[in-house]
């Protein structure tokens, strides 16, 4: 499997004047082109681990080309937002029926990843690693 996986510093943004360091995983599979992963750690969830479950990270699916377009100009329908912010920084906004977390990026480490992803399959070739059959398979379970 060829996959790209960069670890980053994210803020947590809990109000205008309050923010929390976190670590956040990004990563990107060649035999899924069209998106990226967002990993948190699970001590960030909204929801309540049911007694004696493993708290697993938190992991967000959207569009590469969301957070591609996102960092020049604000795009995002739905539950993922993301835009530029002041001082080279870039804001992600998750939606979840729990609640809205945002997320404060510096934009160099989402260059970085987005450049590395294009290096394994490059925007606009992604088609041409689908495999639909699988795809089709993971859908129906």
């Amino acid at each position: 499997m060829r996959t790209v996986e960069e670890a980053v510093q994210a803020r947590l943004i809990l109000s205008p004047q309050r923010s929390v360091r976190l670590r956040a995983t990004l990563s990107y599979l060649a035999e899924d082109p069209l998106a990226v992963r967002m990993a948190f750690p699970a001590e960030f969830s909204l929801d309540e681990a049911e007694p004696g479950q493993g708290a697993e990270d938190i992991v967000w699916v959207f569009a590469r080309r969301l957070l591609s377009a996102g960092i020049e100009l604000p795009a995002g329908v739905g539950d993922v937002h993301v835009r530029p912010a002041l001082g080279r920084r870039t804001m992600v906004e998750l939606r979840a029926p729990e609640g809205t977390a945002l997320l404060q990026f510096d934009t160099a480490d989402l260059r970085r990843f987005l450049w590395r992803s294009r290096l394994l399959v490059p925007e606009g070739e992604e088609h041409l690693h689908l495999d639909a059959d699988r795809a089709l398979a993971q859908l129906l379970g």
